[in-house]
């Protein structure tokens, strides 16, 4: 080692108070345009619970066509869930015959509630398919099922979805929901 390079040792550099203030202009403009963009994602979870319902309806139809096998789909608005179970003749138990259960109240969908399931059958809360895929009233019967609807609330949003009879094709309609207080009550 030479003396003239111990002698200065090693070259040190500060930043300069114009680079600090750059880049701390930076990081707030980059917090100003994330903030708001992450401020949406509970409407976005929600809006994954509806389609995670549409997608679980629409692969019970195709189950029941594919299997030959009765389907449902049982509702619990109460508890913000719904179980797919398979029809065994003419009863439906979702415990003994539990395919898949999903639950809405949590933070993965945006702690959406199930408001209400109307569904055309002896048990409202129940969309049953046929070994054909095709909505009926009543397990292991043939008597084609009318229209229903399921309501689903969350992140200032309210979206129904209609399942049709006949066809069990499922719709989804959106609509804004109405500011605390400016109910039919009034606020």
């Amino acid at each position: 080692m030479s003396f003239e390079h111990a002698r200065r040792g090693p070259i040190r550099r500060a930043y300069t108070l114009i680079e600090v203030l750059v880049v701390i202009t930076v990081l707030g403009i980059a917090a100003a345009t994330v903030v708001p963009a992450m401020s949406g994602s509970g409407v976005l979870r929600v809006q994954a619970g509806v389609r995670t319902i549409v997608a679980d309806i629409t692969s019970a139809q195709s189950d029941a066509l594919a299997f030959q096998t009765g389907r449902a789909v049982v509702f619990y608005p109460s508890q913000n869930l719904y179980k797919v179970v398979e029809v065994r003749g003419n009863t439906i138990d979702p415990v003994a015959d539990l395919i898949s259960q999903t639950k809405l109240g949590t933070s993965e969908f945006g702690f959406a509630n199930i408001n209400s399931a109307t569904l055309a059958g002896e048990d409202t809360r129940t969309l049953i398919f046929d070994e054909m895929g095709s909505p009926v009233t009543t397990p292991g019967g043939s008597e084609p099922a009318g229209n229903g609807t399921i309501k689903i609330e969350g992140s200032g949003q309210i979206f129904t979805l209609t399942v049709e009879g006949y066809t069990g094709r499922v719709s989804v309609k959106r609509a804004d929901a109405p500011p605390p207080g400016s109910g039919p009550s009034g606020g």
